[in-house]
């Protein structure tokens, strides 16, 4: 069992920046790898970034790559997700999740096993 809890979500302007922020409890340990998806209404929810439980190796949505950025601190059991020059379009609900199917990071949803409730991210022009 893991909660995920997010945070650092709100209004920004077109170019601005936010930091989300995801602090895991229970059996963290467990999970292989962790991610940032995010969802608006009438669409499936999309993955955005993930990284592995040592934090070597990450992987991103074309859409994102170059301006965000995915990163742990496993001593404190929080994964974050710096975005940088953000756009109208990137206003969705964001999650994070965590998943242990494989010992490599996956991109679908379905490969995670918990999720956080998420946090509104809404992007001005």
């Amino acid at each position: 069992q893991v909660q995920l809890v997010e945070s650092g979500g709100g209004l920004v302007q077109a170019g601005g920046s936010l930091k989300l922020a995801c602090a895991a409890s229970g059996r963290t340990f467990s999970s292989n790898y962790m991610g940032w998806f995010r969802q608006v209404p009438e669409k499936e929810r999309e993955f955005v970034a993930g990284i592995n439980w040592s934090g070597d190796s990450t992987k991103y949505a074309d859409s994102v790559k170059g301006r965000f950025t995915i990163s742990r601190d496993n001593a404190k059991n929080t994964v974050y997700l710096q975005m940088s020059s953000l756009k109208p379009e990137d206003t969705a609900v964001y999650y994070c999740a965590a998943g242990s199917k494989t010992y490599t990071i996956r991109t679908t949803g379905r490969s995670y096993d918990y999720w956080g409730q998420g946090t509104q991210v809404t992007v001005s022009s």
